[in-house]
């Protein structure tokens, strides 16, 4: 097999949570341009539908359901339907995720006293759990049931599991609420762990860590605003924050036989950020 044949996912099938914008919606066009039937599912149903919609329209096979990965029949369900359209599931991307808001720093260098610990809103830290940790303990639950059937479903023995983390596992992100770093830490271990339990299953579990992606996190704070656009620019090491279509190339890796050789990986993105910023913040 040449090397790039290895990339090749066509004929195969992948579900996508969070998929109605940003890298989630980046992960399902990798999946319907590379040829792999694609479900995309988010909690906003909607965008999710219209997203798919326009998939259809460019040539690819895709299909749209709402789900909110805090709930575990919902999951299921967009599981099952999944595999009643394309006889199995071949790979899942666990990307659902929130910003809960109000870290200790403000976007502008100022503390934020919403953010500090002593007067922090439970109720955020509980929603934050919920859909960055919980949310992805649910989506690889789900994946691990129908994978696990896919040699007879399918032919295919296996399959490959790619969860959203984010650099905030690995360095403190003052900007981002007190709950997201626990949450995408934990969600680094349950990777490992689990990519440690279902290898005997052919299924791989790995992570992409993103750092800085122009998404609609935060309210899409710097998507639309320029400024705040050109501020990450001038923190980030390489001197730009990336769009969402430069996890691409990463994510078909992860889900191809081209990383066939890969679990367990906690893979950071992040224009080298994990070294730390250019500009501190004071």
């Amino acid at each position: 097999m040449s090397t790039l044949d290895q990339f090749a996912i066509a004929g195969r099938s992948a579900l996508v949570t969070g998929a109605a914008s940003g890298i989630g919606l980046a992960y399902a066009e990798t999946m319907a341009e590379a040829g792999a039937g694609v479900t995309l599912t988010d909690i906003d149903a909607e965008g999710a539908a219209r997203e798919a919609a326009r998939l259809r329209d460019a040539g690819y096979d895709a299909r749209a359901q709402g789900c909110d990965v805090t709930d575990l029949d919902q999951v299921a369900r967009a599981f099952d339907a999944h595999v009643a359209a394309y006889g199995g599931c071949d790979i899942a991307f666990a990307n659902a995720g929130l910003d809960p808001g109000h870290g200790f720093w403000t976007p502008d260098g100022k503390r934020d006293p919403e953010g500090q610990i002593d007067v922090y809103d439970p109720a955020r830290w509980h929603r934050s759990i919920a859909v960055n940790l919980t949310g992805v303990f649910h989506t690889v639950r789900e994946a691990a049931r129908v994978m696990k059937r896919n040699e007879r479903a399918t032919g295919r023995r296996g399959g490959s599991i790619v969860i959203t983390s984010s650099n905030a596992a690995e360095v403190n992100e003052a900007i981002v609420g007190v709950p997201y770093m626990p949450a995408k830490a934990g969600v680094k271990h349950f990777m490992r762990h689990m990519a440690y339990e279902l290898a005997a299953f052919g299924i791989r579990v790995n992570a992409i860590a993103p750092g800085p992606f122009v998404t609609n996190i935060g309210g899409g704070w710097v998507k639309n605003n320029p400024a705040a656009r050109a501020a990450w620019d001038e923190l980030v090491p390489v001197g730009r924050i990336a769009d969402p279509d430069q996890i691409k190339p990463l994510a078909l890796l992860l889900a191809s036989d081209a990383g066939s050789y890969m679990t367990g990986s906690h893979v950071m993105i992040d224009g080298g950020m994990q070294l730390g910023p250019v500009k501190p913040l004071t």
